[in-house]
């Protein structure tokens, strides 16, 4: 038996134990069933609930998350919009997410899929310094996929200087 300060009380029985909680206005609750004889000890369970509770979610909101972030392309796309999408993965990436770059076919573009293959090697060459090859070009379905994943830890950036104000004297000047 451990009190709410953590200190022994020795063994006693369940019936003692009880009792004692019922005078501390404290919950009796067992913490090592699988102990001779078992370990219990007096606290506040709601309030220990909820301790627990608040913790978790702080856990959360601290851990980074990681995710797959996917970006769509056509084997009929401009350069212009290539251009474009590579900018777009290049900003995921930079944010330490991995990214699912995808070509989309319909209809009779299935019979080339050459196309979607240059395609994503001309994305992942545009992307090399930034990126790694995480998954070579692969087909499911309709979508023909590669993922690329951060070439380094996501470091946050140092924001840039502001510019000091200048004095009175250089306005007057």
């Amino acid at each position: 038996m451990v009190d709410e300060q953590g200190g022994q009380l020795g063994v006693m029985s369940t019936r003692d134990a009880l009792e004692l909680a019922r005078e501390h206005e404290l919950d009796l609750v067992e913490v090592a069933s699988n102990s001779v004889p078992p370990v219990c000890r007096l606290l506040d369970y709601g309030k220990f609930r909820y301790l627990q509770s608040t913790k978790e979610k702080e856990m959360r909101r601290t851990q980074k998350n990681t995710g797959l972030r996917e970006v769509r392309f056509r084997p009929r796309i401009g350069r212009h919009d290539i251009e474009a999408k590579e900018r777009l993965v290049h900003k995921l990436l930079d944010e330490g997410n991995k990214v699912k770059v995808s070509v989309m076919f319909r209809g009779r573009e299935m019979d080339h899929p050459d196309i979607a293959v240059n395609l994503l090697r001309q994305v992942h060459e545009a992307l090399k310094e930034d990126s790694k090859l995480e998954q070579t070009p692969k087909l499911e379905g309709r979508f023909m996929s590669i993922i690329l994943a951060p070439a380094k830890a996501a470091v946050a950036k140092p924001e840039p200087p502001k510019p000091e104000l200048e004095s009175a004297e250089t306005e007057n000047a």
